[in-house]
């Protein structure tokens, strides 16, 4: 523990990124900081990633709680949920809470996530138009699931699969829209994303690519959707989930410096040396990140850093873990085989099982697995540290490994 007072710390954020940071700090410096962390939803940090399978109703929101008020309190942070941060004062070093709380600080690091892109198309305002993000959207879209309800959802990446999978789950007549020619297309080659497809149909979700939305139409609320051939859906629930955006505009007013993303530097600093970034809302070296695994190593660096530590953030390997309909897939790296490369593929469309690797001056580039995702870890590894395959690495990586030793990457 310091002495003298401990330095005024506020956390403008409380979700998965937020908590994390809070964790590593406590835990390394306990009582060096006086920390206030102030959430815009109305309940602490939860899991998003479990969102699906909520609307789904395989888990309650207990089983997407994180930390409960106690463990808050036991560490000596101050909660304020329900109330957004509505402006930052860098000069007198305060941030405004609602309209009446003033919080001064010494440090400030913004974990303010991402915001949810509504398309510019007609309708888009209608009642019964619903995006998937959080809490409230869940239980948005819950109450307008009910039987015989007609779901369309927009937007063919990770979320927007998960949120026809769970409306699958509550037995609604679900289509979802993609205008890419396949599913996940950042994430995944044709041949994959064509076993996720199978996946989701095989659920009861209609699949429709090449999909472009021209405009949601009703009179007062959702009753159709029409596509630019002119085709008409009828719909009673549109869920958009066509992508997220980092959320700049406190810090953009506040004269922070901003592009995609909040600014910031390897030790997560923005323009402002007191003020710092982490999580979706930050852009490093010109990324920015919509997974959870960036923010928690952001995290774990901006806690070494405030308690005096030697650390540096220098970007993450994106890799893309998940179960599609009970189907694993998974996704590091480069997917396209880029000039100069070769692809390594094995392929069983009958058992669903899909392997893809794509090698550079014999280092892995990238990999695609579905249905069997067992050499995930080591992949990751291979990715980060560029070390050279050998034949057998080759063989163990498109088959599995036989050996019951794991290897070393």
């Amino acid at each position: 523990m310091q002495d003298g007072p401990a330095e005024r710390l506020v956390v403008v954020g409380n979700g998965m990124a937020s908590l994390r940071f809070l964790e590593r700090l406590t835990e390394a410096a306990p009582g060096r900081f006086a920390v206030t962390v102030v959430g815009a939803e109305p309940v602490a940090a939860y899991n998003r990633v479990l969102l699906s399978s909520l609307l789904g109703g395989e888990v309650d929101e207990a089983a997407c709680t994180f930390r409960g008020l106690d463990w808050y309190a036991g560490h000596g942070i101050t909660l304020v949920t329900g109330a957004p941060v509505t402006a930052i004062d860098r000069a007198a070093r305060t941030v405004a809470v609602g309209g009446d709380l003033t919080l001064p600080y010494d440090r400030l690091v913004l974990a303010v996530g991402s915001v949810p892109i509504r398309l510019p198309k007609p309708g888009m305002d209608l009642p019964g138009v619903i995006t998937f993000r959080d809490l409230a959207d869940v239980a948005a879209i819950r109450r307008a699931a009910v039987a015989g309800a007609r779901a369309i959802v927009i937007g063919g990446g990770l979320l927007g699969l998960e949120a026809a999978i769970g409306l699958a789950r509550l037995g609604v007549g679900t289509t979802l829209l993609h205008v890419m020619d396949r599913l996940m297309e950042r994430q995944l080659d044709h041949a994959a994303a064509a076993l996720v497809k199978s996946a989701i149909e095989a659920r009861g979700v209609r699949v429709r690519l090449l999909a472009d939305t021209a405009a949601v139409e009703g009179e007062g609320r959702v009753e159709a959707l029409r596509l630019a051939d002119g085709t008409v859906l009828p719909a009673d629930l549109v869920v958009m989930s066509v992508g997220v955006r980092p959320s700049t505009a406190l810090a953009q007013a506040a004269g922070l410096d901003v592009g995609r993303g909040i600014r910031v530097d390897d030790q997560l600093a923005t323009s402002d040396p007191a003020v710092f970034a982490l999580g979706e809302c930050a852009e490093h070296r010109g990324q920015t990140y919509g997974l959870v695994e960036p923010a928690y190593e952001q995290a774990e660096v901006l806690a070494r850093h405030l308690c005096g530590g030697a650390a540096a953030y220098a970007g993450t390997a994106l890799a893309t873990s998940l179960k599609v309909s009970g189907l694993p897939v998974f996704s590091a790296g480069v997917v396209d085989v880029p000039e100069g490369a070769e692809a390594v593929i094995w392929s069983d469309p009958a058992a669903g099982l899909y392997r893809k690797l794509v090698i550079a001056q014999n280092r892995l580039l990238g990999a695609v697995f579905v249905g069997d995702v067992a050499e995930q870890g080591w992949c990751k590894a291979l990715l980060r540290s560029g070390t050279p395959l050998s034949r057998a690495d080759r063989d163990d990586l498109m088959f599995g490994r036989t050996d019951p030793q794991p290897l070393a990457a």
